[in-house]
């Protein structure tokens, strides 16, 4: 079989990010297949790289990558790479931070061992042949989206990391199995043709994300967090792509219960212990390396452990804004001033995010409205000229308990159920009655210590909620944008039920669970992988910077499933035990304040400065022509923002997020 490898080396772009194709039927020519991995890869030129790399066998098979060296800058970590055997080739995005210990454990179990280079690529590529593919991903402790070939059996192997922290998407488009880093890749094949999918898009409006395993493209998926996929029997004829298997399962976790003999005392020594595991082995770089720092228990969790394993001040990061009450600098700086890290920080402007709006669609390239998606990259851009690789405190929320809805929800729906529905969607409409602005103009009589901003939105949000049938309605009605899709969106069957996603059959399937367990375990395997993470890599990469999430090492993972609820939730406050660890780093008034988010002035900014922009996209007569969205429905929503009457912004940046999605993708091509 005639083998080629082609590329050009230390080039500098952008970061990490692979790609590939497997070409069934008609043989075409080697160089064709070649270019066409090339044009996939360099769709991803923004996530790196140092270096690019195309495999072809000649066979219509094809693996390409773009790469941002942070371990082995040397050509000894060029992919794709072969194993030494020549049985296997690989293109991997991502870090495998106990690959040295995986190293050990591979020369103790064959002898001296020779190694080419230090890459963990190379590391894992060895491992897959030794020990087989699921036995090395259950040793792995990293981020990862991993293709392998194997030239012996002819199958094409997927694998993601076990919360998603690296993407990976996957699927058939006309003769053609195609995969990458981001749907980017997957769209510069000269073959693709694709539709929009309205279910998946239905999910969007509820959601601001599309869920795994949907994408906005029918018959493309993003493949499920834990898991691995197997492209089989690849001869002249089509070949099948198996269902995902899991090789990690948050679920399986849920379903084993807390441990036993758990004391505040112990516990509290084990997540340090962890903690201190986990953010030791991601410190390791051969570039330099930073930290986010918002102020709060997650990040500001991290950069203590951080500070104390490091030999001098740790480079961190902020975003603040002008308008005070989304402004969290203050608290950033605090933190930082203590910790003595070397604190940078800059205030953003609705001129900063005029910029960078237009960009948002090539970023994100599916629909996707997370707001925090804007100061997230503006701390990314800035992080960027002092870094190439930054951890953030991502997850803690989700595993200790930090929404609201976690410690709010078992109580709002112990009191709601003790009224009858009837009554409660009277109440409910009777709040409403009150605009939110109206409700924050009361809110200003109050004393400050117990103001709440925008109390207004909350208030609407909860009296919202009184039609709610049980807890699960409840949370779905938390985390949706628009609660009835299919009254927004044209073209759908009213009758027809929602898709069901990954995150929703999981759930369905927990053996025991509280409310707010549930509501955990949700937002773990849905809202922390579809919106956290993927808002978090595409906003970094654009740039070129790594992110690390040391929160999301999988042994604490583990020891956060085995906790009782309680070492979560206590006394009305979420994060329990991650506080108490805190305290060890940080001053009390330093570590208990009321949590705010990562936001960002949205509803003066569309009334001001981004009113033309969202204007254009929310011409009636464009949604008209258009043929998605119910027109009537956005002019009223847009109208009643504009007044002050209602603030609308969340919602129609979700509408917005998918118009200049549109734009770009859809009317940009046609």
């Amino acid at each position: 079989m005639y083998e080629s490898t082609f590329f050009s080396t230390l080039k500098r772009k952008t970061m990490c990010g692979i790609a590939g194709l497997v070409r069934v039927g008609p043989s075409g020519a080697r160089e064709s297949d070649e270019r066409t991995a090339l044009l996939m890869a360099n769709a991803l030129a923004h996530r790196g790289p140092d270096d690019t790399g195309v495999w072809a066998d000649g066979t219509g098979v094809v693996l390409s990558h773009k790469r941002l060296a942070i371990l082995d800058l040397s050509v000894a970590g060029h992919q794709p790479m072969n194993s030494r055997s020549g049985r296997y080739v690989i293109v991997f995005n991502g870090e495998i931070y106990n690959h040295l210990e995986l190293r050990s454990a591979l020369a103790t179990l064959t002898g001296s061992y020779i190694w080419r280079g230090q890459s963990d690529t190379e590391t894992i590529l060895e491992c897959f042949e030794a020990w087989g593919i699921e036995h090395t991903l259950k040793q792995m402790v990293g981020m990862f989206a991993i293709a392998l070939w194997d030239k012996t059996e002819r199958t094409l192997t997927l694998m993601r990391d076990r919360f998603g922290e690296k993407p990976l998407y996957y699927g058939w488009n006309r003769n053609n199995f195609l995969f990458g880093s981001e749907l980017k890749a997957l769209t510069a094949h000269p073959e693709w043709s694709a539709e929009i999918d309205r279910e998946a898009l239905s999910l969007y409006l509820r959601y601001g994300y599309v869920p795994t395993p949907y994408t906005i493209w029918r018959g493309i998926k993003k493949l499920q967090p834990g898991s691995y996929v197997v492209l089989a029997s690849i001869t002249t004829g089509r070949s099948v792509a198996c269902d995902p298997v899991a090789y990690w399962s948050a679920r399986t976790l849920s379903d084993q219960g807390v441990a036993k003999d758990q004391t505040d005392a112990l516990a509290t020594d084990e997540l340090d212990r962890l903690l201190h595991q986990s953010v030791k082995s991601q410190m390791l770089s051969d570039v330099p390396v930073g930290a986010f720092l918002s102020g709060g228990i997650d990040s500001s969790a991290v950069v203590a452990v951080m500070q104390s394993e490091a030999l001098r001040p740790v480079q961190t990061f902020t975003i603040g804004f002008t308008e005070k009450d989304y402004d969290e600098s203050r608290y950033a700086m605090a933190v930082a001033r203590h910790l003595k890290t070397d604190h940078i920080e800059m205030c953003v402007s609705p001129a900063d995010v005029q910029g960078l709006i237009s960009r948002l669609p090539t970023m994100y390239d599916e629909p996707f409205s997370d707001v925090s998606q804007l100061p997230t990259h503006l701390v990314s851009v800035l992080a960027k000229q002092h870094v190439s690789v930054s951890l953030s405190g991502d997850g803690g929320d989700e595993l200790f308990g930090g929404y609201n809805r976690h410690v709010l929800g078992s109580q709002l729906w112990s009191c709601m159920q003790r009224v009858p529905l009837g009554i409660r969607q009277l109440l409910g409409n009777l709040t409403i009655k009150i605009s939110p602005t109206g409700w924050d103009k009361l809110c200003s009589y109050l004393p400050n210590n117990v103001r709440q901003p925008m109390l207004g939105d909350k208030v609407h949000k909860l009296a919202s909620l009184c039609a709610a049938a049980g807890p699960e309605d409840i949370y779905k009605w938390l985390v949706s944008h628009e609660r009835e899709p299919v009254k927004l969106l044209l073209g759908l069957d009213r009758s027809s039920t929602e898709p069901i996603t990954w995150a929703q059959k999981e759930c369905s399937q927990l053996q025991q669970a509280s409310i707010a367990e549930r509501m955990m375990f949700n937002d773990i395997v849905g809202y922390l992988t579809d919106d956290i993470l993927c808002k978090v890599d595409r906003a970094a990469m654009a740039v070129s910077l790594e992110t690390r999430v040391p929160l999301l090492d999988h042994r604490i993972a583990e020891f956060a499933f085995s906790l009782p609820l309680h070492m979560k939730i206590r006394s009305g406050q979420g994060k329990w035990l991650l506080r108490q660890v805190l305290n060890r780093y940080l001053p009390q008034e330093l570590v208990d304040r009321p949590k705010q988010g990562f936001g960002v002035p949205l509803d003066s900014w569309l009334r001001g400065p981004l009113r033309e922009w969202a204007q254009t996209l929310l011409e009636p007569s464009r949604l008209q022509k258009e043929g998605y969205l119910n027109v009537e429905l956005v002019a009223e929503k847009w109208r009643e923002h504009l007044s002050g009457q209602r603030n609308w912004q969340n919602w129609l940046w979700n509408v917005l997020m998918f118009q200049a999605w549109h734009e770009k993708w859809v009317i940009d091509v046609e």
